[in-house]
């Protein structure tokens, strides 16, 4: 049986200052289905998913829900029509509680107008129990780490009770014990007749969940069809319009001597007895599962945190850092799984957002030298490949990947000795991953070191030398490049197997 159209879009078009984002498009989602969209950053899926959820308006084009036109004002009007998004940025309010944020624009009130906290009370403990989030009501959201906001913002719009949900990068900051769960919560929805619009980067699992599957490309539907009439290595064809032969671009070079040595790191009860090096020209990997610790001791490393007691040494010499400033003096930087929270100031253009760790080859004898600043951008940008309208443009309008690879303009501007990349690839198309990828690569060709951490095994094994692994706040495991497997990996990274099991 073919199910009924849900929702249908006709010649939707979207155009910004210097830029046409959606050109004439045509797409429908069916009623109790998983319609999957594909594309590099900047392609148009999510703003199209915007205007869907009454966000931005479309400059022409119209909107049926159930065969049915409507214009989409808001996303309150858009609530009331059973739309709910999920956003690959994560939108919340820090200082609000987990019971605040669920219900955040859609309280309960009494008959007397005033909102019902017994209620809000009583149905935040019930999804968190259905979830099994182990999270108090109380908890403030500034206390929790980005996956755990990213679970609370898929059952904010779970708890909706929606016909229509917008998963706009849902897995990109969860666990796989957490992607599994949601999967599971998605084939529930599906058995519901909730029609599914999910935005994912992550080809692997998008196989696993779709009925149907859109691929856009520079602001146009390029293909539609059925999950098995495509495979992976079509859908990344149809999404850069060429075929990416060497997924990571990773070259075995001639190691230097220790240019970074951490030795006893600790710090409380977060993480203790942190030992590691990397040599000249090294990319290293940190793996882990959720909670493992290992953004806790990048933050510590780069100055954003403190540390109890250890010793970091910068080419044999022991280095004091306390702050982020000494950190970059030092020339070791940090890239953080949070751009929007750490990396970017959202209200600013690219240019002041790419200068912000540099102001010093710009602001001198007593002057701004807007023509320095607008060229040494433009040459970092061509390198990087940022796709943006003009230097100008306000960063937050940019897509994910763009915004990404603007936070690694504005370090690659310190020529850095050491950079850190805490989930680098985390919401990017593989156009996007292949580009970073190629930037380490070049680096440690450099003599420079990489430290990356990611969830995203894959990647660590197809771009590192040698893999630390970390679990409950110690490192478990080493993992060398000739013993890589994500089996002993994960062995390591769930405590099943200690370091001095394995040679």
């Amino acid at each position: 049986m073919i199910e009924k159209i849900k929702l249908r879009v006709s010649q939707i078009e979207k155009s910004f200052p210097g830029v046409k984002a959606l050109d004439k498009i045509d797409f429908s989602v069916r009623k109790g289905t998983v319609h999957v969209l594909c594309g590099e950053n900047g392609a148009g899926k999510s703003t199209l998913m915007k205007i869907i959820n009454g966000i931005h308006q479309p400059d022409s084009g119209q909107i049926f829900i159930d065969e049915k036109p409507c214009k989409i004002n808001n996303p309150t009007q858009a609530r009331s029509l059973g739309i709910s998004m999920i956003f690959q940025e994560l939108n919340y309010v820090r200082e609000m509680s987990v019971e605040e944020n669920i219900f955040l624009g859609n309280l309960p009130v009494n008959k007397f107008g005033k909102v019902n906290w017994k209620e809000v009370r009583r149905n935040t403990e019930q999804l968190l129990l259905e979830e099994e989030l182990p999270y108090s009501p109380t908890t403030l959201l500034k206390d929790l780490s980005v996956s755990d906001i990213q679970m609370l913002e898929i059952i904010k719009a779970i708890s909706n009770k929606s016909d229509i949900i917008i998963m706009d990068e849902p897995t990109s900051a969860i666990t796989l014990k957490e992607v599994d769960r949601l999967f599971i919560k998605i084939r529930e929805l599906k058995a519901r007749g909730v029609s599914i619009i999910y935005i994912s980067h992550k080809l692997d699992e998008i196989f696993q969940i779709a009925d149907e599957i859109t691929v856009f490309r520079d602001g146009t539907v390029v293909d539609s069809r059925p999950k098995d009439e495509l495979d992976i290595e079509t859908v990344i064809s149809l999404m850069v319009g060429r075929k990416l032969t060497n997924t990571y671009p990773k070259e075995i070079i001639e190691l230097g001597e220790n240019l970074l040595e951490v030795e006893n790191l600790n710090y409380a009860n977060v993480f203790r007895n942190i030992n590691f090096h990397v040599r000249k020209g090294e990319i290293i990997g940190f793996s882990g599962l959720m909670g493992a610790g290992r953004t806790e001791v990048m933050r510590s490393l780069f100055g954003l945190d403190p540390k109890t007691s250890g010793v970091i040494k910068i080419r044999g010499k022991e280095v004091v850092i306390k702050n982020v400033r000494q950190s970059i003096e030092k020339g070791m930087v940090m890239l953080s799984e949070d751009r929007r929270r750490y990396g970017i100031i959202p209200i600013r253009s690219v240019r002041e957002n790419a200068t912000l760790s540099h102001l010093g080859r710009v602001f001198y004898r007593f002057r701004h030298h807007p023509r320095v600043e607008q060229d040494m951008v433009s040459v970092m940008f061509k390198k990087m490949n940022v796709k943006t309208p003009t230097l100008e443009t306000v960063i937050a309008s940019l897509s994910g990947g763009n915004q990404q690879k603007v936070v690694l303009a504005k370090w690659m501007l310190r020529n850095p000795d050491i950079l850190i990349l805490d989930e680098p690839t985390r919401g990017i198309d593989v156009g996007a991953k292949f580009e970073i990828y190629k930037l380490m690569s070049d680096l440690a060709k450099a003599g420079k070191v990489v430290i990356m951490v990611s969830s995203e095994l894959p990647e660590l094994i197809g771009m590192c030398d040698r893999i630390y692994v970390m679990a409950g706040g110690t490192i478990t495991g080493e993992v060398h490049r000739e013993n890589f497997s994500q089996e002993l990996i994960m062995k390591y990274a769930t405590g099943t197997l200690l370091s001095n099991e394995v040679k």
